[in-house]
């Protein structure tokens, strides 16, 4: 049970905070069922898919796995095959209640408006009729539910991330005790999120460590990753005066300065991830 001390809105997160973020307004999407088969729709992604569209004569800029051999025999010409491009539409929510993500000086902790954040894409996705997966990171360990659609499951997924949230606050170690890898959390993620699928994780802009990097590249290989990053008030503007710090018997004044995003934007390029910012809880 979370103290009564910890027993707050924008402390402890609620599954129900989460569930009211259903009739929040949400951006327009194009994107709309093809079928009635949850998660068809049709879209362009890099690989093709399996049904055969045609063959024809090979042009400058096609991929030479695709020549057929038999009509490039028949005609004494290269063709290739080309196939429809479709996916399952998918999307994987990805909440980091790690200790680095449980604090703010604002009205809500980060890992709060990281979940709120989470739902928002998630209700979005329930909305035009994807399936929609969750997994929770925690210094413990990690809560995954697999994909399914209806508003159903994103009530699952809310339980899920208020429960794990509040197993995060009632952590017990400290800076030097050791928590569970992100790296480890990515290489579940890529089980729970089929290529082609849409994951949006929200973590510490400062959360990938360079460990995690290989698992990251791995997932972002034949998926679209979205790091979202809330940043808190101070980490925007902090305050221009110096500040105490104290750490034992140990003290000093020390200047904060602004994040900057010029780093880790490179970094994320590189690993073929878009980042997202965020400094509030509507995205």
């Amino acid at each position: 049970m979370v103290s009564a001390a910890l027993d707050h809105p924008g402390i402890r997160l609620g599954a129900q905070e989460l569930l009211a973020l259903r009739d929040a307004p949400h951006p327009p999407n194009g994107h709309r069922p093809a079928t009635r088969r949850p998660g068809a729709v049709p879209a362009r992604l890099p690989g093709a898919g399996m049904d055969l569209r045609e063959i024809r004569a090979f042009s400058e800029g096609d991929d030479t796995r695709r020549i057929d051999p038999a009509a490039t025999a028949r005609t004494g010409t290269p063709h290739v095959r080309s196939f429809h491009e479709d996916r399952d539409d998918t999307t994987l929510l990805i909440a980091d209640f790690r200790p680095a993500m449980l604090w703010g000086t604002g009205a809500s902790l980060r890992s709060v408006r990281a979940a709120r954040l989470l739902a928002r894409h998630g209700w979005q996705a329930a909305a035009r009729g994807a399936s929609v997966a969750g997994l929770a990171i925690t210094a413990s360990g990690i809560a995954a539910l697999p994909a399914r659609t209806g508003a159903r499951q994103l009530s699952a997924i809310a339980q899920m991330l208020a429960h794990e949230h509040d197993k995060a606050l009632e952590w017990q170690g400290d800076a030097s005790s050791p928590t569970f890898s992100l790296a480890a959390a990515l290489v579940r993620a890529a089980r729970l999120a089929p290529p082609g699928a849409q994951v949006w994780l929200a973590t510490d802009a400062e959360g990938i460590a360079s460990e995690d990097e290989a698992a990251l590249r791995r997932l972002s290989r034949r998926r679209r990753v979205t790091l979202l990053c809330p940043l808190d008030p101070v980490e925007i503007s902090p305050p221009p005066r110096a500040l105490p710090v104290a750490s034992g018997a140990a003290s000093r004044f020390a200047r904060l300065r602004a994040f900057d995003l010029e780093p880790l934007t490179a970094r994320m390029r590189a690993l073929n991830v878009t980042l997202q910012v965020v400094s509030d809880d509507t995205g």
